[in-house]
């Protein structure tokens, strides 16, 4: 079945090995930083891999030595909001956010997240919905949405309330301050940290094992870890993008993206 993993997007690369999907974000030059074609092509291949039983994990990293930078800034300072109206932009955000990180979460295999460097705002977010993450040591991870005028989108408030508590989980969204690898590791956010030169060699020889181990009792073991969660993911995070987008369109959303390409403190204003 390797030859249907084929990549439709030269923002994501894709490989089939040996039971295990590496999915790599693949845009070092914004490292990494999200776009349409790579969240599209994601979706598309993750809705392949959950219904192959040939795929028994599946790995997402980035390019580059960074994992993702969450949203492209510069990006959205050049849209024009009013092309696309609150609710489409809803509608089309919970489908990609359901088909991306809600599907690396709910698929009935194990989903790895490796991390070589950053990973911020919307770019943590998927390797928090992944069921293990491995980072290498030097890598920062921050929810960084309060930063840029932004409520957090991609099931970061979901999933990381569920890793580190309420309490935590709202001090990291609020004051978007950066965590080393090491700290991550400390607060149960990553289950490992390793040397970066032995992070894909320590990252693959855990899919691998993954993918020996016995698929239908993971697909249960899944499903049960899920349900002991309590709220609905997906109910959690249709509701985070109805209020990251309705933050998108405010006042302050756009001079902190001004402030972050002028590299200056950004002024909010409350509108």
């Amino acid at each position: 079945m390797a030859e249907i993993y084929q990549s439709t997007s030269e923002d994501l690369l894709c490989a089939f090995e040996d039971g295990v999907l590496v999915l790599t974000m693949n845009r070092p030059e914004r490292r990494n930083a999200l776009s349409r074609p790579m969240l599209t092509n994601m979706a598309q291949l993750l809705e392949t891999a959950e219904v192959d039983t040939d795929v028994r994990a599946v790995v997402l990293t980035g390019a580059g030595g960074a994992f993702c930078a969450g949203g492209d800034v510069r990006a959205m300072a050049e849209s024009d909001q009013s092309e696309t109206g609150i609710d489409a932009a809803i509608h089309l955000q919970r489908i990609s956010q359901r088909a991306t990180a809600g599907r690396l979460h709910m698929m009935p295999k194990p989903t790895l997240a490796v991390l070589p460097g950053a990973a911020a705002g919307a770019g943590l977010s998927p390797a928090l919905s992944c069921d293990l993450r491995i980072a290498a040591a030097g890598a920062v991870l921050t929810t960084a949405f309060a930063k840029v005028g932004f409520s957090g989108d991609y099931g970061g408030t979901y999933f990381l309330t569920q890793l580190v508590g309420t309490a935590k989980a709202r001090e990291m969204y609020f004051l978007s301050d950066r965590y080393s690898g090491e700290e991550a590791r400390d607060l149960g956010i990553v289950n490992r940290v390793v040397d970066p030169e032995a992070l894909m060699d320590d990252a693959m020889a855990l899919a691998r094992r993954l993918a020996d181990g016995p698929p239908i009792a993971y697909r249960y073991m899944k499903e049960n870890l899920n349900r002991a969660l309590g709220e609905d993911p997906l109910d959690c995070m249709d509701l985070e993008v109805t209020h990251h987008v309705h933050a998108g369109f405010t006042e302050d959303h756009r001079d902190a993206v001004q402030a972050f390409l002028e590299k200056r403190p950004p002024v909010f204003k409350g509108r």
